[in-house]
């Protein structure tokens, strides 16, 4: 060996190992969110948090969000998707989960981010539902249970997709669906227990990924807010239903059989339900 292929040798080796020590994470960083209102895309925060962007992209991957809906809408607050969904006979099943992810709670929870929802008193629970900040959540959300783990944020005009679904009725039904959002249905269809279906839910017909740049975040100069609390607050205990753990025959009847079993309701709007712990 020469001696001056010695430096060349030494710059080629220095690159591999600076390659090998990337991040790996996900393969992807932007998503299109497709649902009945409207679409929107979302720019994932891979080199951040690469273990939930892991996470919410298998489930994209593998297609577990396809046709699933929104289920929760609270004013001024959040809209949360992820944990259910429905067949093209309106019948709704929970979204299996995999095995709950590392919290990661980087950034602050502000107005059009994006972060998982997980169980109460569980830091790091999070597993298949996500809900999009329609404000400043910061003051609640970046301290209890040790922090949301944001993990990417509605790109362009999105949110005004997000706040239109936000707009919509909510109808108390029973928990975990206790503020679901519904288009095409008033007051008097929910006092007579008009049966619920697609064309009523607001659907999310598919999430796909549509650009593959590792750091898509970084090139489009997308500045996060760091979560500077570095609170270990459990927050308040609630229920630990949802997230898979609601069964089919109890969304079935919450649907397919409202009328018969008379399980539709008037039930207040509650805090808690599905999961969550906000």
């Amino acid at each position: 060996m020469s001696i001056r292929s010695i430096p060349l040798l030494l710059v080629t080796t220095f690159f591999i190992l600076f390659a090998a020590l990337l991040p790996s994470g996900a393969d992807a960083t932007v998503v299109r969110v497709e649902t009945v209102v409207g679409d929107f895309e979302i720019n994932l925060y891979d080199n951040d948090t690469p273990e939930t962007v892991a996470n919410f992209l298998e489930y994209v991957q593998n297609g577990e969000y396809t046709n699933s809906f929104f289920h929760r809408s609270v004013a001024n607050f959040i809209v949360q998707s992820g944990g259910f969904r429905t067949d093209l006979n309106s019948v709704v099943s929970t979204i299996p989960t995999n095995p709950s992810v590392v919290n990661e709670p980087v950034f602050s929870n502000l107005r059009g981010s994006i972060a998982m929802a997980k169980l109460g008193n569980d830091p790091n629970s999070a597993t298949s539902q996500w809900f999009i900040n329609l404000g400043d959540n910061s003051g609640n959300l970046d301290t209890q249970n040790s922090g949301f783990t944001v993990f990417g944020e509605v790109t362009g005009n999105g949110m005004s997709v997000v706040d239109s679904l936000a707009a919509l009725p909510t109808f108390a039904f029973q928990e975990p669906l206790a503020a679901l959002p519904l288009r095409n249905f008033t007051d008097a269809d929910f006092t007579a227990q008009v049966p619920v279906d697609n064309t009523h839910l607001i659907i999310v017909t598919a999430i796909s990924v549509i650009d593959t740049t590792v750091d898509s975040a970084g090139a489009a100069g997308l500045n996060p807010t760091l979560n500077t609390s570095g609170s270990t607050d459990d927050g308040p205990a609630v229920d630990n239903g949802g997230g898979g753990s609601l069964g089919l025959l109890t969304l079935l009847c919450l649907f397919a059989f409202s009328r018969k079993r008379g399980v539709i309701q008037t039930l207040g709007r509650t805090p808690c339900g599905g999961r969550r712990c906000f």
